[in-house]
């Protein structure tokens, strides 16, 4: 068997291996995932993802020896990629908060809950990566649609206002209860009970299903990026998967302090409109002046790292004004 087949083989396996640690293990029974074990977790799968980086830095050709990467040149991808992905990722917890908010999910059953949607949002995330790298493959011209579509998206995000959750708008989540019988209350942390022979869900996977399809919208938007930095499917694949690992542990660090994170958002939606434009760039450069341009992945990481960084300055900024003050424009702000 190919030595790559094998990489890609060992990499599932150890991912697997990770989650069912996770579950089986430490998370056994439900309980309330505190700040400190969430902490915790998040450090082993940050820690995680740069010894990978380090692998990468020191034996990427060895691992990966057709690819005309080098060794530093696919690890500042991956770095670049598991940043972009990451900072996209925080953007899913804003949306996290409201769904259990909505449904008022009890804390001890939140982690069964994003741990279930980690697993769909695997899977559904390889599909999406295995059909775009394919794509692009085989029509360059989709790079074009990719660029447009991101800058698009980032502009309509700088421009956007916070929308109200409507769960009971949401298609997917009408066709199930067309389909299946919904319980009113919670059954611990079941997401199926069987009542006289008859098989009911329970709200918790109706919090699921919310969980899979907003992952599945926010992948239309995370996916395109990274092939803004690296076209290399196993690149792409390890950096969206490492990056979606940490986003159970991270809810729970930031679900508490996330809405002052006010201009996080804006700053998100100049990275999205930045790697559009890298992902432009060569051919409207070839077009132009006959000479493709690309910016280098050294500067790609440095632009994201100073727009994440501005940003989040500026909302601890503007955080700490508004608890100093109690209030802004004649507005009491109360948390």
């Amino acid at each position: 068997m190919d030595s790559t087949i094998w990489l890609w083989v060992g990499f599932n396996v150890f991912v697997l291996g990770m989650l069912a640690l996770d579950l089986g293990v430490f998370h056994r029974n439900a309980h309330e995932v505190s700040v400190k074990e969430a902490t915790i977790w998040s450090v082993v799968w940050i820690s995680l993802a740069m010894v990978f980086t380090g692998i990468i830095f020191v034996s990427w050709n060895q691992m990966m020896p057709a690819s005309s990467y080098t060794n530093s040149e696919a690890g500042l991808a991956f770095l670049t990629g598991y940043l972009i992905e990451k900072s996209l990722s925080v953007d899913n917890i804003f949306v996290f908060v409201l769904i259990f908010g909505y449904f008022a999910v009890p804390k001890e059953y939140q982690h069964r809950v994003l741990f279930w949607g980690i697993i769909g949002a695997l899977l559904m995330r390889g599909v999406m990566i295995g059909a775009g790298s394919v794509l692009i493959k085989e029509f360059h011209w989709i790079i074009w649609i990719f660029g447009a579509f991101l800058i698009f998206t980032g502009v309509r995000m700088a421009f956007s206002k916070d929308e109200k959750l409507e769960p009971e708008k949401n298609p997917v989540v009408r066709l199930f209860r067309r389909i299946m019988k919904v319980t009113e209350n919670y059954e611990g942390d079941k997401f199926f009970v069987i009542r006289n022979g008859v098989r009911f869900a329970t709200p918790l996977f109706l919090v699921l299903i919310m969980i899979e399809t907003t992952d599945l919208i926010f992948a239309v938007d995370s996916i395109p990026a990274i092939f803004a930095v690296t076209q290399d499917p196993f690149i792409v694949y390890t950096s969206n998967v490492f990056a979606i690992l940490g986003l159970r542990s991270l809810y729970f660090v930031l679900a508490g302090v996330v809405h002052k994170f006010h201009y996080l958002k804006l700053g998100l939606a100049f990275v999205l409109s930045f790697v559009g434009i890298k992902m432009l760039l060569p051919d409207v450069s070839l077009a132009v002046t006959g000479i493709s341009y690309k910016i280098p992945t050294e500067i790609s990481l440095g632009v994201v790292l100073l727009i994440l960084a501005i940003a989040v300055l500026a909302s601890f900024i503007r955080a700490r004004r508004l608890g100093d003050q109690g209030h802004e424009d004649g507005i009491v702000v109360v948390d």
